[in-house]
């Protein structure tokens, strides 16, 4: 199937420095072919359209994932034809097509909450030939006039302890229900999940991929640079650790001190004084708390590094403590990892659905 039926004639690519570059079909028709036929995401949204082609942002709210990712997510999903299908975030309508292929278009329901991309998908997927069901709306509501489900995707991440419940209150006996799922600190893996048809779900995280998230799961944007610079003008005295910072900002170490501090963010800065200095920030919105930890050529070569922490939580000693239990465990891989999701709430365990590393009680809205 050709995916450039699917994206439009403008488009934003990341260059070498993950900086969005727009590329009109009109204009370089090679270049727009090449990304296309490339195994790259192509961004189609900037700003939930607020930033108009060929002004550029950071904040891709769009885009098509690139075709290998979404060839492995179709293949963990396991879709047989008769199969009835929830897709959250219908997006340019490429992925919805190949789960017309393999489903059949009938059984095929796919939800998108913009009105201007659920009208662009179903104009792709008519044009295509394919009929499936497209609503706009909450795809955290699911679509419970189509339920049950046996296949359960969605293409936006869902943060850790909040997967929507409808998703497994609308899914059939051994259901599969796969979704990107992360941590403020960590988004990055997919969770495959199996429905027992009454409420529960269980599975393993079985890969890596980064999506945008949710909407309504979306953190705000600007709070990083706003606690750096609050950071840098407390005057609190630097402490030094010898935790190797790189060592946790991704990987299976960032992935289980996610775990460990789910509400807290990251953000790393390079280069930040001329002279070849990183910053690695943690923090933590609601209560301005933050730290940093500078890295530089003489700290590795000493394997200690200042830190700086302000704000009640002391983040750099909860991601210190993090880290030690991540190594007191055996270092353990992001796929010894499982999720388990009831009315009651979720869990995420380690090896063993009896062996919980952590525990979210369920919300009013993730129990409806």
């Amino acid at each position: 199937m050709d995916r450039g039926a699917f994206i439009p004639d403008r488009i934003w690519v990341d260059d070498a420095r993950g900086r969005p570059q727009p590329i009109d079909r009109t204009a370089t028709p090679q270049q727009w072919r090449a990304a296309v036929d490339g195994d790259t995401p192509i961004v189609t949204q900037l700003d939930d359209g607020a930033t108009v082609w060929p002004a550029t942002s950071l904040n891709a709210t769009s885009s098509a994932s690139e075709p290998s990712l979404v060839r492995a997510m179709l293949g963990a999903l396991a879709v047989a034809p008769g199969h009835r299908v929830l897709e959250i975030g219908t997006g340019t309508g490429f992925n919805t097509a190949l789960l017309c292929a393999l489903a059949g278009d009938d059984t095929v329901t796919s939800i998108e909450v913009d009105p201007a991309l659920t009208d662009r998908a179903r104009a792709n997927l008519h044009r295509a030939g394919y009929r499936p069901t497209v609503l706009t709306g909450d795809g955290a509501a699911g679509a419970p006039s189509q339920a049950p489900f046996d296949r359960v995707i969605a293409t936006a991440a869902v943060t850790a302890g909040h997967i929507p419940y409808p998703w497994i209150a609308q899914a059939s006996e051994g259901a599969v229900i796969l979704a990107p799922w992360g941590t403020a600190f960590h988004n990055g893996v997919q969770i495959r999940l199996i429905a027992d048809g009454h409420g529960n779900a269980v599975g393993p995280v079985i890969g890596a991929a980064s999506f945008m998230a949710l909407r309504a799961q979306r953190a705000v944007r600007g709070h990083a640079s706003r606690l750096s610079d609050l950071l840098d003008t407390a005057a609190v005295p630097s402490e030094i650790t010898s935790l190797d910072p790189r060592e946790i900002r991704s990987g299976d170490a960032a992935f289980a001190l996610g775990l460990h501090l789910a509400d807290v963010a990251q953000s790393t800065a390079h280069d930040i004084d001329d002279a070849g200095t990183d910053e690695l920030l943690l923090y933590h919105v609601p209560s301005d708390s933050a730290a940093a930890v500078h890295i530089t050529a003489q700290a590795r070569a000493a394997g200690h590094y200042p830190v700086r922490q302000i704000g009640p939580r002391r983040l750099w000693d909860e991601a210190q403590t993090a880290h030690d239990w991540w190594i007191d465990h055996g270092r353990p891989e992001r796929t010894r990892f499982g999720l388990t999701v009831t009315r009651a709430g979720q869990q995420i365990w380690c090896d063993d659905p009896g062996a919980v590393v952590r525990t979210w009680p369920a919300t009013a809205t993730a129990a409806a």
